[in-house]
């Protein structure tokens, strides 16, 4: 995997031939620690955007910590501080219709189908998901899967009644919440950056996260049981600032739309490898039992996960309703299109 970009870093140097005039600076920042998903993708998107506009933009990634925690990263592309980002579990406020993507058992066992789901068209630039995003100052450019989530606890979890007292820390999504209670977990928001302090101290016992997430914070060392149930990817909306969008030139904004639905399927390849990567160095080094389910207990867990849904269209946001369906829809496209590639 390549790092060619410091922690907070200009993508590549001026091209020649843009005269005496500097570059127009355009921003990034992360949810995550340099080195992961939303970091290779940034770095990927910053090199099309350079190369593309012939060194009149240099773009900047800011990781986690740069600028502040999730919240204030979301405020500042809100406020057009920053001019993109990425936004996943922790967007909930801002955006309710967001949680969709994290709704247990709607998506395929096949990561590359959910990728193209993600990104149809029909569902990224309907009206209804473009609309939720808007009314919070954002604008989706692409949904990236970045790894599917893996219950990592101090226990195994395999079946709802073992989650019976578990406290598990996960993003500030109501619905994310709901769906481990649903199982009788404890569910709490735990802030991306305090999740290793928070199970060092106790004050949870399991999370939901990627695998280079849990390598990334080092939570393998207090989470020795990972369970990989596939029931939900980790979603990562790449968004930018409705502000600074409304602002760019039909052509600018062609191009964005451009680099989202070509880099799908290298963005897909980039977050299995670097999470096949991550998962074989923490086993060289710890011991780590990593458990797949059967079929009859995914049903098992599928089960009281399915009312999720209602309380989604319920409580989502006045397009959720039509945001699900068209997610649906949309995995029903890419499973019959794409399944079994």
């Amino acid at each position: 995997m390549r790092h060619r970009l410091s922690a907070i870093v200009v993508a590549a140097a001026l091209a020649a031939g843009c005269g005496d005039e500097p570059p127009e600076q355009w921003r990034i920042a992360l949810e995550e620690k340099a080195g992961g998903v939303q970091y290779e993708y940034a770095a990927r998107f910053a090199e099309e955007v350079e190369e593309r506009t012939d060194g009149a933009v240099e773009v900047r990634i800011y990781p986690y910590g740069a600028i502040g925690d999730t919240e204030t990263v979301h405020q500042q592309v809100r406020r057009n501080a920053v001019h993109f980002a990425f936004g996943s579990g922790d967007l909930a406020g801002a955006v309710p219709e967001s949680q969709v993507f994290g709704l247990h058992f709607i998506y395929s066992d096949d990561a590359y189908v959910n990728a193209r789901a993600l990104n149809d068209p029909e569902l990224l630039h309907s009206d209804a998901l473009q609309g939720a995003y808007r009314d919070a100052r954002l604008r989706p450019l692409a949904l990236v899967p970045t790894g599917w989530r893996v219950w990592a606890a101090d226990r195994p979890l395999r079946a709802p009644a073992d989650f019976r007292d578990v406290r598990l820390g996960v993003a500030d999504s109501p619905l994310l919440r709901e769906s481990y209670r649903a199982y009788g977990a404890q569910a709490e928001h735990v802030e991306y950056g305090e999740l290793h302090a928070a199970l060092a101290d106790g004050r949870v016992d399991a999370t939901a996260q990627p695998i280079y997430i849990l390598d990334a914070l080092g939570l393998y060392e207090y989470t020795r049981h990972w369970t990989a149930p596939r029931a939900a990817p980790h979603v990562s909306a790449f968004v930018a600032s409705d502000i600074f969008y409304q602002r760019l030139s039909r052509g600018q904004r062609r191009m964005l739309r451009e680099i989202g639905e070509e880099l799908v399927d290298w963005a897909h390849e980039m977050q299995q490898a670097l999470n096949e990567q991550r998962l074989a160095q923490i086993r060289q080094a710890e011991d780590i039992a990593v458990e797949e389910l059967d079929a009859a207990e995914r049903e098992a867990l599928a089960d009281p996960a399915r009312p999720l849904r209602a309380l989604y269209t319920a409580r989502g946001g006045p397009d959720a309703e039509r945001i699900l369906a068209r997610l649906l829809d949309a995995l029903e496209r890419a499973e019959a299109e794409h399944g079994g590639d």
